[in-house]
């Protein structure tokens, strides 16, 4: 029945997005013809109201029709905009992840459940919920240690949306197989990967323990960094379920008056924001992925506080590399370099050309060298960066989307404090050091020192590779003597499965083309 739900799930994806507006609104433009005549004729369904809407606006009330998982796929589809497109990534980018409250009994029920223990004994206070979101939601409660009584923030895992995102994630791995097989200009994208990409980092969101040592992570990544921090973690009071951290009393940094009237040095905090941002990236190849105004403060000494780390990136050492070497290839006009560091990395594959990448680089680059330097974006750099390198087959690199995404976000929320913000000057102390230490002498020195680890690792593993490739030469002679068998229990497994997966997709497609005959029925 699992394909009967996905297929039914799908239907009514399908139904909302074309009732609230959304699918009209697509571009049409390389559709295949039929595609294009079917989203044309599904305007007669659309809700009159729809039709007077922004796209943006229209999305957004079908995604509140679909529930908190849509809401987490939209998020995470905004991080990719070689999916989706620029355009709709923007306006998935508006989402607002705000549901209604759950009881706050509900929420006891869930903290008792994950740390066996009774509220009473957890917390000397525990408030009603001031923000709520589509996996959690946010309570005020204090708590008695040996410095005396002091306010928390608990974070709570909404009830039953484990099971929920669990059914509402096999329609998107539907979309994902379909869009692989029928449409073949999609499989660079790898639609079935960016779908387990979305399942791994919402489950991994829906695990508080795992934002607990996010959080923890950085805090020591950041422990001697200038003006940056978060929320220290109460570990006694973190679960599965539920997270229990220090409460920030500061201004946000949506709010600008708010941070004037503090007293606040405004271009001294955008400074501050894309260097922690920058040494997180290149320095430890970990970083916030959801830096967004609403997810920072700035406390009564200045410092930015970063909260809500339920999403975050990694980088490793390669992609910084790569990173650092094509910023230091556009600052230096060097085109050629940075379409071999593409070749190197083997992003791009080998059959293609090095001189005429390099041409379709400068492309990019000239221009921005005749601009003043307030007006460029090193995220809007890579956002162009990754078009062009489309028209060379270079594979989807989730983790480098995800960072150019988060950069275009950071670089947003500094210039919406210092409108004539230099990306570049600010940036240069951080991305310097960086690629002295990296890109210089010093790289040879450290890439000897990761050369002799690799090779005392493999000097250990010797005996047990020597043992594994005998075991293997042993079972190739006796298939070759023998051949290949499966036993009775492998068989009778495999015929099961297929005759389940055919019935399955049989009884799907009977139900859907039922259910269709009873609207087009319904509707005449």
């Amino acid at each position: 029945m699992s394909a009967f739900g996905a297929y039914f799930r799908l239907w009514r994806v399908g139904w909302v997005l074309v009732r609230e507006g959304v699918v009209s609104a697509l571009p049409s433009e390389g559709l295949p013809p039929v595609v294009a005549l079917a989203k044309s004729s599904v305007t007669i369904f659309e809700r009159s109201k729809a039709k007077r809407q922004k796209r943006s606006d229209r999305l957004a009330q079908a995604v509140e029709r679909l529930g908190p998982s849509y809401v987490k796929i939209g998020q995470f589809l905004a991080t990719r905009p070689d999916v989706v497109g620029v355009d709709f990534a923007n306006d998935l980018s508006q989402l607002q992840d705000r549901m209604t409250f759950f009881p706050i009994a509900a929420a006891k029920a869930n903290i008792e459940g994950s740390l066996g223990r009774p509220i009473e004994e957890l917390y000397a206070s525990f408030g009603d919920p001031i923000a709520a979101a589509s996996i959690a939601q946010v309570h005020p409660a204090e708590v008695d240690d040996n410095d005396g009584r002091k306010k928390v923030a608990v974070k709570v895992v909404r009830p039953g949306v484990r099971q929920r995102f669990g059914h509402d994630i096999e329609a998107m791995y539907l979309v994902a197989r379909l869009q692989e097989r029928f449409m073949p200009s999609s499989r660079r994208l790898q639609p079935v990967e960016v779908t387990k990409t979305l399942e791994q980092t919402t489950k991994v969101e829906m695990d508080l323990r795992l934002e607990a040592a996010a959080l923890s992570e950085i805090a020591e990544n950041t422990e001697k960094d200038p003006g940056f921090r978060v929320p220290k973690v109460d570990w006694e009071r973190t679960g599965r379920d539920v997270i229990t951290m220090e409460w920030i009393d500061g201004v946000k940094m949506s709010d600008v008056e708010g941070l004037l009237a503090a007293g606040h040095d405004l271009n001294a905090l955008a400074d501050t924001l894309i260097q922690s941002f920058l040494r997180h990236t290149l320095r430890d190849g970990f970083f916030h992925a959801d830096m967004h105004p609403g997810n920072l403060f700035v406390d009564a000494q200045g410092m930015i506080v970063a909260v809500d780390m339920g999403i975050v990136g990694r980088l490793g050492k390669k992609e910084r590399r790569f990173l650092a070497e094509i910023l230091y290839g556009f600052i230096t006009r060097d085109y050629i370099r940075v379409a071999e560091v593409h070749f190197e990395a083997g992003y791009v594959p080998g059959h293609h050309n090095v001189e005429s990448f390099a041409q379709a680089i400068r492309a990019i680059g000239e221009p921005i060298h005749g601009q003043p330097a307030e007006t460029i974006s090193m995220g809007k750099l890579l956002t162009l960066l990754f078009e062009v390198t489309e028209l060379f087959d270079m594979q989807t690199r989730p983790e480098l989307v995800m960072l150019q995404k988060t950069m275009v976000v950071v670089e947003g929320v500094s210039r919406m404090l210092n409108p004539r913000f230099n990306m570049w000057k600010a940036s240069e102390p951080v991305v310097g050091e960086w690629i002295r230490n990296n890109l210089g002498p010093k790289r040879i020195v450290t890439d000897l020192k990761d050369g002799l680890k690799a090779a005392v690792k493999l000097a250990e593993a010797v005996p047990e590779i020597a043992a594994q490739t005998e075991k293997f030469h042993h079972q190739l002679l006796h298939m070759s003597e023998h051949g290949l068998r499966f036993d009775e229990q492998t068989t009778e497994a495999i015929g099961k499965s297929e005759a389940r997966h055919n019935r399955s997709a049989r009884i799907a497609l009977w139900i859907i083309a039922l259910t269709l005959l009873y609207i087009a029925w319904t509707l005449s």
